[in-house]
């Protein structure tokens, strides 16, 4: 018997530039480009994003056997599909940092320069609502002892969600967008009773109760977040940890929704998902989902929603 252990490095390959251009190109022919034409809309959309899908790694100060100097690092985590809208975040940010993919489906954003560093500090700067904000103190007290700065503390951001496009960054990481569709089925011998057919819309966001890094508790920042979306805050377990959960449903909750996406709109992969989204939500309020062919519409959005 072969006792040989195999182990298989999923090791990052750099993203060529020529790659990101064509990202870039493909992504700026079909979107809208001019969403962040202030660098507060900007600044707000990173922070909420960071805190979704971004990690802040800091070396130990000094330098290593080698004589190389360690700098922290920024990191954006995605899918693949996300190349596009991330080569857009990189020229609104001066082309700074780099592109890593690992495995088939794995993008990371890293910045990792002083230069680059700062910049994105002084972007974020007290725009941060939940436990990451610890950690990027943690970051500015880095750079301060490591270069002699005076970067002031982030002070945590408890203005209201509806004032900016912070919540956009966290649903572009977090959020889910989901169409259900309810067939009718007849009272038979093994259905007692007869389903009448059903159109529904829900939008959900999850987070774990601690956060990872800081392990401080994310339930305050949640329940902020569900007094924001009218909604009820829930807890459900995976795998020993617990999930604390924020779903909307009504239609006069979801209006409020649709009211703050177009006011700061998503820019990413799932804002593909959001548009099936909203024409399901307009095909309810025109009372189309009631017809055979809005039937048929709203079975291809749930399919195409599923499938991503």
């Amino acid at each position: 018997m072969n006792n040989t252990l195999y182990y298989y490095l999923n090791i990052a390959q750099k993203i060529p530039s020529s790659e990101i251009g064509k990202a870039l190109e493909i992504y700026t022919n079909n979107n809208n480009t001019t969403v962040f034409t202030e660098n507060n809309k900007l600044g707000y959309y990173l922070a909420g994003l960071l805190e979704g899908d971004g990690s802040i790694s800091l070396p130990s100060l000094g330098v290593t056997s080698l004589n190389r100097i360690l700098n922290p690092r920024i990191v954006f985590t995605s899918h693949i599909n996300n190349i596009g809208m991330y080569a857009y975040i990189q020229s609104e940010l001066g082309n700074i940092g780099r592109f890593q993919k690992s495995g088939e489906n794995i993008l990371r954003y890293i910045i990792g320069d002083k230069e680059s560093i700062l910049l994105f500090i002084n972007l974020v700067h007290g725009k941060l609502r939940t436990p990451k904000n610890k950690r990027f103190n943690d970051l500015i007290n880095f750079i301060n002892n490591k270069y002699d700065l005076n970067i002031p503390e982030s002070l945590l951001d408890n203005s209201s969600f509806t004032d900016n496009s912070w919540f956009t960054g966290f649903t572009e990481a977090d959020g889910h967008f989901g169409i259900k569709h309810i067939d009718r089925k007849d009272k038979s011998e093994t259905r007692k009773r007869s389903v009448s057919e059903n159109v529904s819309l829900k939008f959900r966001l999850d987070q774990r109760l601690y956060d990872k890094a800081t392990s401080s508790s994310m339930e305050p920042f949640m329940n902020n977040l569900a007094l924001f979306l009218k909604a009820k805050l829930k807890s459900y377990a995976v795998k020993n940890s617990e999930v604390l959960s924020v779903s909307v449903e009504s239609i006069q909750n979801i209006s409020f929704l649709v009211d703050y996406f177009n006011k700061y709109p998503l820019i990413g992969d799932k804002l593909n998902n959001y548009k099936k989204w909203v024409i399901v939500y307009n095909m309810i309020l025109s009372k189309e989902h009631l017809t055979e062919e809005g039937r048929l519409k709203i079975r291809r959005a749930c399919a195409l929603i599923n499938k991503s």
